[in-house]
């Protein structure tokens, strides 16, 4: 098996920061040293690489992410295929996607559509998720088969009633199931019967502008649904974890249950942590490339995510990724905000934009590390095979330059969807060379991995729960 030695880079984990060299032995890490130790091994290495000045750190855990995923009358932009190979131009090296059960149908034949929609076709290594949709006896028994084979984790939804939404007992009761068998049950918290009110009388007023999404979702619905989440956790006495957390007032919530002691935990995305209302009301149409949900805040929100990022009160940061073209997709509801295709395009730009975090001074380069590879990992079983740097792991790693200034742009990224809601940002720090596995995928702005190269994880139950 080929053999690579990465040379002369600092090594960036969540726990430590130190000079080393890194011997990948097929696709595992091999060993770690000082660089006068590495020396010997330079002899049988088939390749080097040089990380002088550079950062050696961990692939990137994306643990939120939608390809191929359908939503308003139409599909995300993004297949399988151009999202992770983008993705892996940003350094990120897993993702773990969404797989949707259908109204009426089984976990098991959601699972295995979204099985065929991967399979052979991802440039980084996946793992899924599981969305209820339907949780009836029958789901809530194919739930222990699924956590068998590596699917641990169940993602439910308070908001989009007659879709995705969920009531109150069906949620219980996965909650308790989830209780039984381990696993981590992911909750969408927003309180998608009132929106509804709210959004019929925004539109019966003639309030039809992409800006009048945020204002209907309000912040105090997010809210009221994390802490009915956590409620119901406590009476399941289940573990809960909280996607994409934007409002303040939801952060107190977490807050106040991590304070009791509870196995509760959130996740934010960066686009509430560098975009606002502010874009949403952007002039004409503008907005609707802007519209997702949970949606966009003011941007007095953003103190109470970084300050609950840094006291890990948001455990993760994870991109939600589920990209729609402005042109065909995103003017599906021009005359109607509350037809635009919810979801913002990210998978990208994650690791760029929390190192410029680092910069900024909101988080440590280690804490960029923890929210971005470790904490992901363990959250979700793949740790220590992914998250780190250490002998044993896969060797997903990167090279990244500290240094390297962009201008992020649609004009150059490679997600398949025709805009950028971070256009023309300026940042400092880039992925130079990518390994997935101990396979270079990525180097000098090119893709060179295997196609199809990523492989299916499954995964343990959450690492912080035992």
């Amino acid at each position: 098996m080929a053999r690579t030695l990465i040379r002369g880079g600092l090594v960036v984990t969540a726990a430590d920061e130190i000079p080393a060299d890194v011997l990948v032995d097929g696709e595992r890490i091999a060993a770690i040293a000082a660089p006068e130790v590495a020396e010997a091994w330079l002899p049988d290495a088939d390749l080097v690489l040089d990380a002088t000045g550079r950062y050696v750190i961990p692939g990137g855990v994306d643990a939120h992410t939608h390809m191929e995923m359908p939503f308003g009358g139409t599909v995300a932009s993004d297949t399988f295929e151009t999202g992770t190979r983008a993705a892996a131009f940003g350094g990120t090296t897993t993702i773990i996607d969404f797989a949707i059960q259908q109204v009426g149908g089984s976990l098991r034949a959601g699972l295995d559509a979204w099985h065929a929609k991967a399979a052979g076709n991802c440039a980084v290594d996946y793992a899924f998720h599981m969305i209820l949709a339907d949780i009836d006896a029958a789901a809530l028994k194919e739930m222990n088969l699924l956590v068998a084979e590596g699917v641990t984790s169940f993602k439910m939804f308070m908001a989009y009633p007659g879709v995705l939404y969920s009531d109150d007992g069906r949620i219980l009761r996965a909650m308790q199931r989830a209780a039984e068998n381990g696993a981590l049950p992911m909750m969408h918290a927003e309180n998608g019967i009132a929106i509804d009110v709210l959004i019929e009388q925004a539109l019966a007023a003639g309030r039809t502008a992409p800006r009048v999404h945020g204002e209907v979702r309000k912040a105090l619905l997010e809210a009221e649904a994390t802490h009915r989440a956590i409620q119901l956790a406590r009476v399941a006495g289940s573990p809960l974890y909280v996607v994409h957390v934007s409002a303040a007032e939801a952060v107190a919530e977490l807050t106040a249950a991590r304070d009791l002691g509870l196995n509760v935990f959130g996740e934010t995305c960066p686009q509430y942590l560098f975009l606002s209302t502010d874009d949403l009301a952007r002039p004409g149409f503008e907005g609707a490339k802007f519209v997702c949900s949970t949606p966009l805040r003011p941007a007095e929100h953003q103190a109470a995510l970084w300050r609950g990022l840094r006291g890990d009160d948001l455990s993760v940061v994870s991109t939600d990724h589920c990209p729609f073209c402005f042109a065909g997709q995103k003017d599906l509801g021009r005359d109607d905000f509350s037809r635009i295709p919810n979801g913002l395009p990210g998978v990208e730009n994650r690791m760029d934009l929390l190192h410029q975090a680092v910069l900024d001074g909101h988080i440590s380069r280690r804490r960029w590390i923890e929210l971005a590879c470790a904490t992901p990992a363990r959250m979700f079983g793949l740790y220590p095979r992914k998250g780190t740097l250490a002998p044993g792991s896969d060797a997903d790693l990167v090279i990244y330059d500290p240094a390297a200034e962009q201008t992020v742009s649609a004009a150059t990224h490679h997600m398949n969807v025709d805009y950028s809601a971070y256009e023309g940002r300026k940042l400092t720090g880039r992925a130079e060379t990518v390994l997935s596995r101990g396979t270079v995928v990525v180097t000098g702005g090119r893709y060179v991995g295997p196609a199809g190269h990523g492989t299916f994880l499954p995964r343990a139950t959450c690492q912080y729960l035992t």
